[in-house]
């Protein structure tokens, strides 16, 4: 019984330690999300290049993370609860890091419009979708931390407004970059900016959905039955 006791102790341990690099993680992607940003609206290749080196340091620890995770698949037991945060844990790594590179990629579109500056409602927009999406992966990750299934479940609400940045900037593109071939090749680079911030705010609402299964062990996308839905 003591042996027993002594292994779930240590399994404990290792998934708390594995959770808290999750969270490091999600906090280091966050801090790109504003490096990202601030390298477009300052054309500064200097911190393009600290952006692209800080990717490369997360791709270790993501590494780290998952080995560890699949480790304890294969050499635990997990059960109930602990095989959900498991899951989990491999489910939301995979959306940070997706964020992760999708910051990597707005700060190298700094290369490709410099040294051009970015009309003022652009960069006012951009600058505004910078601070949602870092809102909304630190409110995801929040809800990780805590398993709050309030908040969780109340990520997707909150993605309206960057879809709704993202219009905007789409409009502000559109009457305002000229008609010339710089002006197409901008325009093109800021509307993949504007997607790149709008999947950041998805994969965000991606981890709410996975901590929702973690805490309440609902399964994520499942449709209500047919007969539950016209009940409706």
């Amino acid at each position: 019984m003591v042996a027993s006791d002594e292994t779930r102790k240590t399994f404990g341990e290792h998934l708390a330690e594995i959770k808290t690099d999750v969270i490091r993680f999600a906090a280091e992607a966050g801090e790109l999300i504003g490096a990202a940003t601030q390298a477009i609206l300052d054309g500064d290749l200097g911190v393009v290049e600290d952006v692209v080196e800080k990717g490369r340091s997360l791709d270790a620890l993501h590494h780290s993370i998952e080995q560890r995770a699949y480790e304890m698949f294969a050499t635990q037991q997990p059960m109930a609860v602990d095989l959900r945060t498991l899951l989990a844990v491999l489910r939301i790594l995979h959306e940070l890091q997706l964020s992760k590179d999708l910051m990597v990629a707005v700060a190298k579109a700094t290369r490709r419009l410099y040294p051009q500056q970015l009309p003022p409602k652009i960069r006012g927009i951009i600058e505004r979708m910078g601070a949602q999406a870092n809102v909304q992966l630190h409110l995801a990750i929040d809800a990780f931390a805590d398993a709050d299934h309030a908040l969780a479940v109340a990520l997707p609400d909150m993605d309206d407004v960057m879809d709704d940045l993202q219009k905007e900037l789409f409009r502000s593109i559109f009457s305002l970059c000229n008609p010339d071939e710089q002006g197409l090749q901008q325009a093109v680079q800021l509307a993949l900016l504007g997607r790149y911030y709008e999947r950041v705010a998805d994969h965000a609402v991606l981890i709410g959905i996975w901590t929702n299964f973690m805490v309440t062990g609902e399964l994520p996308y499942r449709e209500p039955p047919e007969s539950t839905a016209r009940e409706r």
